[in-house]
């Protein structure tokens, strides 16, 4: 690391860690920061970056991805996702295991994390999966930022919809554990009660708000019998944020993402089958309350569940066709419109997208721009608005479900490690991220 070139970013407006900001300097050296200042002087061979107009924040760490990649290449892969990211100023991301082979044990681990290494442009981390068997595994795998288990929304192994195999896995050990919380059993039922109907938008029904609280009050039952970390992944209905707002104990977590705070049942007539994701859209009531929950800390942080598939899947018609859709690339401009229109700070975001996230993973030295921490920044350019637009994106998926949504925010520069890996519109290629570690 040592002939990574010094960087000194010129009077940007930069986020200090207590949430104000400054008209300064940010100088990096290898892969650290080391000086914040108004005016920082250095010798001639640093590499100057002209950030005046520009706001300097945190990169943005995505703690829940699905980049497909072993298996599943044809919908995305790590270094087209990663590309995504850098575009999308997301420098860190943690992956999910429900690829092909699933990441279940050591071998799969080490192999996505061996991937990683020749083909990410931005660091990386990956979760272990949960079966009904690999108790050992979960225990023992490294590194790795925690067990997921699909309470629903799934099929096959990774599927845990039995609350003796998931009092089990509560029980034993001290990892985090990140759930999908949506009830198998409502859903299987109310799937056979729908099943002659062909419009998606009865999917939200289907995959309803009490199939959500269901799961969501189980996990939250067996966290408090064994006072185990937990983390909710992607919420989505107000009646799980009016629970955790009454009750939720100081080792319980959960994210939202942009699309269930800005998207809704609405979106169904628009964009049809490309609105389809799990959990499901909620009502623009929901919207509203979730985005209260976040506002109050009730929401800890922000994930984007970046789950791709091709335009031809998504043609198919319902429900032959696959939940989920990309969000890396439009994550953070999607935020910042938001904070811009008084919905939340820029501040806010940035602790929703980095801080909080660093600090609810154990991931040392990310998430501040401070002295002594990793050099994983994002310049942003809140002056200006310019639309999404398919033929831009660098997902291999190419779609979006917030084309032609005008934004703000969009990344100029993203820097990972001290090295500036998206610039003038362009990646470069040649960058690679490191692995996270977890519980620093």
């Amino acid at each position: 690391m040592s002939n990574y070139p010094s960087l000194l970013i010129r009077q940007a407006r930069v986020l200090l860690p207590n949430g104000d900001f400054i008209t300064g300097d940010v100088l990096t050296q290898n892969n650290k920061i080391v000086q914040v200042s108004s005016n920082i002087c250095a010798d001639t061979s640093v590499v100057e970056i002209d950030a005046q107009g520009l706001t300097l924040l945190p990169g943005v760490i995505d703690p829940q991805v699905h980049f497909r990649e072993p298996g599943l290449e044809y919908k995305e892969d790590l270094f087209t996702a990663s590309c995504a990211c850098a575009k999308g100023g997301v420098t860190s991301f943690l992956e999910m295991p429900n690829t092909k082979p699933l990441t279940t044990n050591q071998s799969a681990l080490d192999d996505k994390l061996h991937r990683a290494s020749q083909k990410s442009l931005v660091n990386y981390g990956f979760f272990i999966g949960a079966t009904a068997d690999n108790l050992t595994e979960l225990l023992t795998v490294n590194p790795t930022p925690g067990i997921k288990i699909f309470m629903g929304s799934m099929h096959g192994d990774l599927l845990i919809d039995e609350e003796a195999i998931l009092d089990r896995i509560f029980s034993q050990g001290s990892r985090l554990i990140a759930v999908h919380a949506e009830d198998q059993s409502r859903i299987r039922q109310r799937r056979q009660q729908f099943a002659d109907i062909h419009d998606p938008a009865i999917h939200s029904q289907i995959q309803d708000s009490q199939a959500a609280l269901n799961a969501t009050q189980l996990a939250l039952k067996l966290s408090q019998k064994y006072h185990r970390r937990l983390h909710i992944l992607h919420l989505s209905t107000g009646v799980e944020a009016q629970l955790l707002r009454q009750y939720k104990p100081s080792w319980v977590t959960a994210e939202v993402t942009p699309q269930h705070l800005l998207l809704n049942t609405e979106a169904y007539s628009t964009i049809g089958t490309l609105a389809q994701m799990n959990p499901p859209l909620r009502s623009p009531q929901d919207n509203q309350v979730l985005w209260r929950a976040l506002r109050d800390g009730v929401i800890d942080f922000i994930a984007t569940d970046h789950a791709p598939h091709t335009l031809e899947e998504k043609a198919q018609i319902y429900p032959n066709t696959p939940s989920g859709m990309p969000g890396v690339e439009t994550s953070l401009p999607l935020m910042l419109t938001a904070a811009m229109d008084g919905k939340c700070t820029v501040s806010q975001v940035a602790n929703w997208m980095s801080k909080a996230v660093a600090v609810g993973y154990g991931i040392p030295n990310k998430g501040e721009i401070t002295p002594g921490y990793d050099a994983d920044l994002v310049l942003v350019d809140l002056n200006n608005y310019k639309p999404v637009k398919r033929e831009e994106l660098l997902s291999k998926c190419g779609w979006s479900p917030f084309e032609g949504w005008n934004l703000t925010g969009w990344p100029v520069q993203t820097i990972v490690g001290g090295q500036i890996v998206y610039a003038q519109g362009k990646v470069n290629p040649q960058i690679r991220g490191q692995a996270l570690s977890f519980g620093g």
